[in-house]
């Protein structure tokens, strides 16, 4: 006979929730950091072609 799950605690789904939020937390301040390093041109790890085009498209 089937049995309904027990309910998920307020602590673990809050803890699932803090996971989440931290793991995208971490990756929007990279994109950030790597965005402020392309517009300053002190990129040290990023190859681009056209880097003046890059830095005329930010300023605009």
């Amino acid at each position: 006979m089937t049995v309904p799950k027990k309910r998920t605690s307020i602590l673990k789904k809050n803890i699932r929730k803090r996971v989440w939020k931290n793991k995208v937390y971490r990756v929007s301040q990279n994109a950030l950091s790597l965005a402020k390093s392309l517009y300053t041109g002190k990129s040290k790890g990023f190859f681009c072609n056209n880097k003046e085009g890059i830095q005329s498209g930010l300023k605009n």
